[in-house]
């Protein structure tokens, strides 16, 4: 049963003063209180149509989630359809380092809170928000384990040494299959939104993208493109897709901590932009280079949905333990060529 201090920090204020429309968030910003957001803020948009300016009251809100992250974007998308400043007022610094990790504050204004949270609103001075404030901003355990960035680090270097040794026959074979770069480089979407370049050998041909309109998409939403027979692939791509050596460029992104040898499974940002509020909860964990979508069989995955929940049964799952039975397991389906997941 939801008590009604429960309630008022997953309830959006609305207030409209002329051409400005004001909307002041919960205490937290997760998935219930981000579709709760979404929901308020377009429906203030749509019947308001006076209102040139939305700014979003951050006073009470000491917690923000990749879903909040996910409700803020499509805020922003609704107030550009609508031809409405929008921005963001009283952060703070907790909540402003979330922004900032997910490139927020190069979008739309943002102002930090210059005040203490007790003297912002009367909603900041609320029992329910001074429970928020003494719970510590958290994030899911698997970003802030010493443990497994060290395991990251220690396989990355491991990984970039025996990239190393693979480099000059890899790349000789790239060549002489069909000449161009030898690496591919590709924008995916990181902890909390954050775009970052992942890189891998190339596997397909150097005009790839120009023959992007022959892959038959085998997901019925249409959201990700897959094609088991893609044309584009080339001899020596279907052999280093199939023994993961592809991947291996990778390591350098979980050395610079974009990456994890173990996460989900790392979006494009054209993914993200299709995103429901609930779907962004996949980027409370930084990507990995395996993980369940990885060893699970990727060619036995036929929906979005079957990655969304993959990606969400990793998180709910996680452990250091459970990491490492994913990478022994990763190691056995690179050997089985029955798995389908290379």
């Amino acid at each position: 049963m939801i008590t009604e201090g429960e309630l008022e920090q997953q309830t959006c204020r609305v207030e409209i003063a002329g051409e400005v429309g004001t909307i002041y968030l919960p205490s937290f910003l997760t998935v219930m209180e981000a579709v709760a957001f979404k929901q308020a803020f377009q429906d203030c948009c749509q019947h308001n149509s006076e209102m040139k300016k939305a700014v979003v009251d951050f006073a009470a809100t000491q917690f923000i989630d990749s879903s909040g992250i996910g409700a803020l974007v499509n805020a922003w998308k609704v107030s550009q359809a609508h031809n409405i400043e929008f921005s963001i007022c009283n952060v703070a610094s907790q909540v402003m380092m979330a922004l900032s990790l997910a490139g927020l504050d190069t979008l739309f204004d943002i102002q930090k809170a210059s005040e203490p949270p007790s003297q912002l609103s009367d909603t900041a001075q609320s029992p329910s928000f001074a429970r928020a404030v003494d719970a510590p901003m958290v994030t899911h355990p698997s970003v802030v384990s010493k443990t497994k960035r060290l395991i990251d680090i220690m396989g990355a270097m491991v990984g970039l040494g025996i990239t190393a040794v693979l480099f000059i026959p890899i790349a000789i074979a790239i060549q002489l299959d069909d000449p161009g770069p030898i690496f591919f480089s590709q924008t995916r979407c990181s902890l909390m939104g954050r775009r970052f370049q992942i890189w891998k050998f190339r596997s397909m041909v150097a005009d790839a993208e120009k023959l992007k309109h022959k892959i038959n998409n085998q997901f019925a939403d249409g959201r990700i493109s897959k094609d088991e027979n893609d044309p584009r692939i080339t001899r020596v791509g279907r052999f280093l897709r199939k023994t993961s050596l592809d991947e291996f460029p990778q390591f350098w992104n979980v050395l610079k901590g974009e990456m994890s040898l173990v996460g989900t499974r790392p979006p494009t940002p054209d993914e993200v932009e299709q995103y429901e509020i609930p779907e962004w909860q996949r980027l409370d964990v930084k990507p990995g280079i395996t993980g369940e979508w990885q060893v699970n069989g990727r060619s036995s995955i036929k929906t979005f949905e079957d990655i969304i929940r993959l990606d969400l049964q990793y998180q709910e799952r996680w452990s250091l333990l459970y990491d490492i039975k994913l990478i022994v397991k990763t190691v056995w389906v690179i050997f089985d060529k029955k798995s389908g997941a290379m």
